[in-house]
């Protein structure tokens, strides 16, 4: 039993980022990573189905902007794969392009540029709506980290700021919005003061 909760525990979400472009593929890679999901990158989108064969993803984020195959990539995806969620992105959005990626099921389309917190929102809603695998306390981390950073953003503070207010180092405040560090109930009370929000702001809905 003890070593099943062991292997449960060190389970994640694995996401294949499939885009042609290097800066859109980096800034998700880092993104992702940085949330403690496993992410793999490629730049060719018809090496996609291979890869899907071959490894144990949950989630694919897939760029189909016309001309790039992602949109061909999809569907040859679906063709042994119709459960696996893909978030598809394009920056050159068409309704052509739109009505084939819905037709073969994707999550959700987004058109670049992406922002880092819409990202982060629509993989949030994937693992919930899909019930994707993915680390208990990572997720807990990362969606109390969110919520830390988007209040902060809301009230105006920079993490000096905050930090002054609760007497935390930036360094620490910095690590608990990334979910790299679980906070303390002592630290998620002088943040929650400090914000002007309940402790259980942070958890609600979790």
């Amino acid at each position: 039993m003890a070593e099943s909760i062991e292997m449960a525990n060190q389970q994640r979400l694995n996401v294949l980022v499939v885009d042609q472009e290097e800066g859109p593929r980096l800034q998700l890679k880092n993104l992702l990573t940085e949330q403690g999901y496993g992410v793999t990158c490629l730049s060719e989108p018809l090496r996609a189905p291979e890869e899907v064969r071959q490894n144990r993803f949950q989630l694919i984020i897939l760029d189909v902007s016309p001309g790039a195959g992602g949109t061909e990539a999809l569907a040859a995806i679906r063709g042994f794969d119709d459960d696996i969620c893909v978030i598809a992105t394009t920056g050159i959005p068409s309704v052509e392009a739109a009505v084939a990626t819905m037709k073969h099921q994707a999550f959700h389309y987004l058109q670049k540029p992406i922002e880092d917190e819409e990202v982060l929102t629509v993989v949030q809603e994937a693992i919930k709506d899909r019930g994707l695998l993915v680390d208990l306390e990572t997720h807990l981390n990362t969606e109390v980290g969110r919520r830390i950073r988007g209040k902060r953003h809301d009230s105006e503070l920079t993490l000096k700021q905050l930090a002054n207010r609760t007497g935390l180092s930036v360094s620490l405040i910095s690590q608990i919005e990334l979910g790299k560090s679980a906070a303390s109930m002592s630290t998620m009370h002088k943040l929650a003061a400090a914000l002007g929000v309940r402790m259980t702001y942070f958890f609600e809905t979790l």
